[in-house]
């Protein structure tokens, strides 16, 4: 386990357009110059990207503030923080 946090890219989810069937991975570090999905910033850190395929096509949510217990996809964390 580690102590170390991630970024927070924004306090806010960002909303994407995704494709069923389709898979994104996720930015869990918050460094990525590509949110909300990662762009190898994570490398030689404890992160690492999480995999998402979608279900249907449609507009989600995903975690902007890195913290969502539901991840990728925002659970309403960014409000505490």
């Amino acid at each position: 386990m580690t102590d170390e946090l991630p970024e927070i890219a924004q306090k806010s989810p960002f909303v994407v357009e995704v494709s069923e069937g389709k898979s994104y991975f996720w930015c869990s570090c918050g460094k990525s110059q590509k949110q909300p999905f990662c762009d190898g910033s994570h490398k030689g850190g404890t992160f690492a990207p999480v995999k998402y395929t979608a279900q249907k096509t449609g507009k989600l949510f995903f975690c902007g503030c890195k913290h969502s217990a539901k991840q990728p996809l925002c659970d309403g964390s960014h409000s505490g923080l």
